[in-house]
């Protein structure tokens, strides 16, 4: 009757146990799928399309936008400037510790009243050889002048 006692003891010890295991594996799941669900890209509701742009250089802007810049860049700036059918904006970050810094568009489109373009600063990589001379990133990207939209800068 004892070797039947512990028998029985030890079936119920392995429900728990297999319950255990089970619960962990859905636990596990499901924090998985909330994890996977959350890092999704949010898509604007207001957003009509994607607008097409060009990066350009020093050389292909105009030289009024130039000497705007000019007074501008030491601090953070944003500028939007139409010259005919075409815009221009520029986003610039202000002085920076070295070189090696760039700018991304991580999104430029058309709300219904709005252009909205999204920037961001990207530090020089830790293996990156880089001047110690501060430096003064900006970046300007042009357009096709789409009237009477406000700019919203990101």
């Amino acid at each position: 009757m004892d070797t039947f006692m512990n028998l029985l003891h030890l079936m119920r010890r392995r429900k728990k146990w297999k319950r255990g295991v089970v619960f962990a594996i859905l636990t596990a799941f499901l924090v998985l799928g909330t994890i996977g669900c959350s890092e999704k890209e949010e898509i604007p509701e207001d957003k009509i399309k994607d607008i097409d742009f060009t990066v350009v250089g020093e050389d292909q802007q105009p030289d009024s936008l130039k000497d705007i810049i000019a007074e501008k860049y030491a601090d953070p700036f944003q500028i939007s400037y139409t010259l005919g059918e075409e815009l221009y904006i520029a986003v610039g970050y202000g002085e920076q510790p070295s070189g090696g810094y760039s700018i991304s568009v991580n999104a430029f489109y058309e709300t219904e009243d709005t252009l909205v373009i999204d920037t961001t600063l990207i530090g020089p990589g830790k293996a990156e050889n880089v001047t110690k001379t501060p430096t003064r990133p900006y970046i300007v990207v042009k357009t096709e002048n789409i009237a009477d939209k406000m700019i919203e800068f990101k």
